[in-house]
């Protein structure tokens, strides 16, 4: 019997111009994202500054826009004021967070000068942990106020004469977490972070604040965290955070393929709290979302768990998950939610970017190389372009633990209309049987085939490794056809794929 994915779509049923920091990723002093990852001097592909440009190039590769620095829980005990200066006067310090120590040999001007290599937008947090309002005015000032006063001043002396510019901010991470150094309760977390805001913007009224949302939607305080801390602070902020990380669990491939299901659900809870409290206030903004932490991670593995005792390395192996075809597709499934939900979703970052649960691996003195997860990622910030359209999905679907049924399709699409362009993403989530896909064009002209690459292993357990870097990539689906103004070709199960028409 055949199973058949039928997507309508429109040029007129359209969500929101596609935005270019939804392709947004994450830096944290966790592990060996920051020393071993963006920066290892002496390394042969170092540059003046330690920084490795085989990663940068693989940065820019990947397609990522923006970048938030510096955690994440590492940010929630952190001095930033350690962290510039001469850096063999810098101190060391004990992070809490990761049970590690921070040499501080990075800092905001070294990340500040790799952004700049990097071609991203900077998205820094601030530690409202054990921090507050005289600490995030300091290193804003230290960050982008002109030269006359003593902290704009120091950072000339430390060879930054011109402010940095820095427009988006995070009030914090993670709060309700009770694993957060200095967890607060949703009362005390608004007041710090409204004192927070209403100081920043003091200082600099054009900046785009964002407040701390429940850590994950599986919280007891999820919905009410956001509730008081929006009560509080709707008029100060723009946006407010969501987190959410997916892993396939005791060999439950259904319930993890359809993960996206999950992250849905999470936008809609949070964008119907920030406009019950729009409501009540009787204000004319609307708050956006900030999906600021997402991936998959096996928080159950072995490299996941932290040091532990007297043991307080600098930058050990941690998170480092090998990303197997089957972890791509979801990743590439949570990509077209992300964009489904642009209307809302003004900001997203994939956590994280370098060997700590990341697209980009190295090896310490070696090579770089992509994981699985780098493709869908890579492809989808490369060809989505101009206004994502509401697609309407009809699919057969599949049972799974978690959700009951599933779809076992899902589908976005964005039309650039100047250019010509229907770029469509699709996932097949099915974990067992192949989909045959049918779309109906008529509606946008004449559009003949540019590309068709569908990501798929008859083993979706098979990984990309530093001595085998391309087991899984995205291939040529030639079964992908346009006839007649209809779009037809097979999706193998467990696959994620795109393809991209032209008018003309």
């Amino acid at each position: 019997m055949t199973r058949t994915v039928t997507l309508a779509l429109h040029p007129a049923f359209r969500v929101a111009p596609v935005r270019p920091r939804t392709f947004g990723a994450f830096v944290e002093h966790l592990g060996r994202c920051v020393y071993g990852g963006i920066f290892e001097p002496g390394h042969p592909a170092a540059d003046e500054a330690g920084f490795r440009t085989d990663v940068l190039d693989l940065t820019r590769e990947l397609g990522v826009t923006s970048v938030r620095y510096p955690g994440g829980n590492f940010v929630s005990g952190y001095r930033w004021e350690d962290g510039v200066g001469p850096v063999e006067e810098r101190p060391a310090r004990h992070d809490l967070a990761w049970h590690s120590t921070e040499p501080n040999t990075v800092g905001l001007d070294e990340f500040m000068a790799w952004a700049e290599r990097a071609g991203v937008e900077p998205m820094y947090a601030v530690n409202l942990g054990t921090r507050g309002v005289p600490e995030a005015l300091d290193v804003l000032q230290y960050a982008n106020a002109p030269q006359g006063i003593a902290l704009s001043d120091a950072r000339a002396a430390h060879g930054h004469p011109e402010p940095y510019g820095i427009r988006m901010w995070c009030l914090g991470n993670e709060m309700d977490g009770p694993w957060q150094t200095g967890h607060k309760t949703a009362e005390e977390y608004a007041r710090t972070a409204a004192e927070t805001a209403r100081a920043m913007r003091q200082e600099d009224p054009g900046l785009e604040l964002v407040a701390c949302g429940s850590s994950s939607s599986q919280m007891p305080t999820f919905g009410t965290w956001e509730a008081t801390v929006l009560a509080e602070t709707y008029d100060l902020v723009d946006m407010v955070s969501a987190h959410a990380y997916y892993a396939e669990k005791d060999g439950d491939q259904a319930s993890f393929l359809a993960s996206a299901d999950d992250m849905d659900h999470f936008i809609d809870s949070v964008v119907a709290t920030a406009d019950h409290v729009r409501a009540e206030l009787k204000a004319e903004k609307r708050i956006m979302v900030s999906f600021d932490e997402w991936n998959v991670w096996y928080q159950h593995r072995a490299e996941s768990r932290p040091p532990e005792g007297d043991d307080w390395p600098v930058a050990p192996v941690l998170l480092e998950d090998t990303y197997n075809a089957m972890d791509a597709v979801v990743v590439g499934s949570l990509l077209i939610s992300l964009l489904r939900h642009s209307d809302r979703v003004a900001s997203a970052s994939l956590a994280q970017l370098v060997n700590v649960i990341a697209p980009i691996m190295t090896a310490p003195g070696g090579e770089a190389w992509r994981q699985t997860t780098f493709h869908p990622f890579a492809l989808t910030a490369r060809h989505a372009a101009g206004e994502v359209l509401d697609v309407r999905i009809d699919a057969p679907t599949f049972a799974n633990e978690r959700f009951g049924t599933s779809s076992a399709a899902d589908a976005v699409a964005t039309w650039d209309e100047t250019a010509g362009d229907l770029t469509l993403f699709v996932v097949n989530r099915d974990p067992e049987r192949e989909l045959d896909l049918a779309v109906n064009l008529a509606d946008f002209g004449g559009l003949s085939l540019v590309e068709a690459l569908t990501l798929h292993h008859e083993d979706p357990y098979a990984a990309n490794t530093q001595d085998a870097p391309d087991t899984v990539t995205p291939q040529a689906n030639d079964s992908i056809r346009v006839e007649d103004g209809r779009l037809s070709g097979a999706l193998p199960a467990i696959s994620w794929s795109l393809v991209r028409l032209q008018r003309g």
